[in-house]
């Protein structure tokens, strides 16, 4: 059985490093008994990010941090927190964010905030997490506003409120901020606080899709694919899954693959599929490992070959995949790729079943029912076809 399409939602709280760069710095800076220019430490710092010299540059900001220049500061403290041009250190970034805490300084709020969230360098508190980002939020820093979105919507440190989350998803998207109103439009499409639209949803995520953000983009796709707030326009969809894929989206990759192979929106080309299944299944994507199974264990696209199909299929049951369970229990069964072995057979039926597979509760049905690979019973038999309609009734 193959695995079909799938859609992607978000969930991201930004706890980037935020920000490393050059600033329009404006006093002087003295060192013992030269006048250091600030213009020409600036143009220093942007020669050193031309060529990557992490360490000049922060040896450069500690020497403007020195003097009291707030915004070095803050890289300072960047710096120590990402890694870059000096060895790692969460308390030394603490320290550095901290002590400008009485500047009420917003970037420093946020980076507080941030490590409080990821536990760097601190204990993990999201409430402490929560109270220093809506600091920098009040402030009208975007990234500290859409993180207070995220801990509204999620319930961290915070009780979990979606109609908070919109408030402040809003004001971020109001800065055009993308990951906002990508975020909005998840919550549209899913009527989390707010009723279920799926045009709505679709105008938030073309907001955010043309400003290159990956999950918008593979959820217009999804939305075209499926007619969802547009007519239904596969060859759409395939545009939009193409442009996530080039940001390496695996759930584009492999639903392009599913296009390729079903022929929506293109020309079926079962080989075309099978590049697709490969770049996903390469990261380890079990949907993928299980299509490129089914296609050696059918030959679409490649010589028929029930060994490698076998190979496939138990990467992807590796990872507990239903289908691939189910695909293997089937392999053993009808004696493809390995020895006909009943007993294996209803092993690998029996994880699939655990995951509410109704096929594969329905040939434990039969299994019980002939007695194959168990001792006959027919009432487990009728016990496990329940099971199956029902299953297969809610679908």
């Amino acid at each position: 059985m193959f695995k079909s399409m799938i859609i992607q939602y978000l969930f991201c709280f930004v706890s980037v490093i935020a920000p490393i760069g050059t600033f329009a710095f404006e006093e002087d800076v003295v060192e013992t008994s030269d006048v250091v220019r600030v213009d020409d430490v600036i143009k220093k710092i942007e020669e050193a990010y031309e060529k990557k010299e992490y360490k000049k540059i922060f040896e450069l900001y500690n020497l403007l941090a020195e003097k009291g220049n707030v915004r070095a500061q803050v890289s300072v403290g960047a710096m120590y927190r990402s890694g870059l041009g000096v060895k790692q250190d969460y308390q030394k970034a603490m320290a550095c964010f901290l002590n400008l805490d009485t500047r009420n300084d917003a970037v420093a709020q946020y980076n507080i905030g941030a490590m409080y969230y990821e536990g760097q360098g601190v204990k993990q508190n999201y409430q402490k997490a929560y109270e220093w980002s809506l600091k920098a939020a009040r402030q009208n820093f975007v990234d500290a506003q859409f993180n207070i979105g995220v801990m509204y919507k999620y319930g961290f440190g915070v009780k979990q409120d979606y109609q908070k989350a919109m408030a402040w998803y809003l004001k971020a998207a109001k800065q055009n901020y993308a990951l906002a109103q990508c975020d909005i439009g998840v919550m549209y499409d899913k009527g989390q606080g707010v009723r279920r639209d799926y045009q709505k949803a679709y105008e938030w995520y073309l907001k955010a899709a043309v400003q290159n953000d990956v999950v918008a983009q593979f959820n217009i796709g999804f939305m075209n694919n499926n007619g969802l707030g547009v007519k239904q326009d596969c060859a759409k969809a395939m545009v939009w899954y193409l442009k996530a894929a080039k940001q390496n989206d695996i759930l584009a990759q492999y639903n392009i693959g599913n296009m390729y192979r079903s022929g929506l929106g293109v020309k079926q080309d079962y080989q075309k599929a099978m590049i697709w299944y490969l770049e996903a299944a390469s990261r380890n994507y079990s949907s993928a490992q299980n299509n490129i199974g089914m296609m050696y264990e059918r030959g679409l696209g490649v010589k028929q070959d029930y060994q490698k199909a076998y190979e496939w299929y138990l990467k992807a049951a590796k990872q507990n995949s239903s289908e691939a369970q189910f695909n293997i229990g089937m392999m053993y069964d009808n004696d493809r790729g390995v020895k006909q072995d009943y007993r294996k057979a209803m092993a690998w039926y029996l994880k699939a079943a655990k995951q509410s597979h109704a096929g594969a509760q329905g040939n434990i049905a039969y299994m019980y029912h002939k007695g194959l690979g168990v001792k006959q019973d027919k009432q487990k038999a009728q016990m496990w076809l329940k099971k199956s309609k029902e299953n297969r009734s809610n679908k």
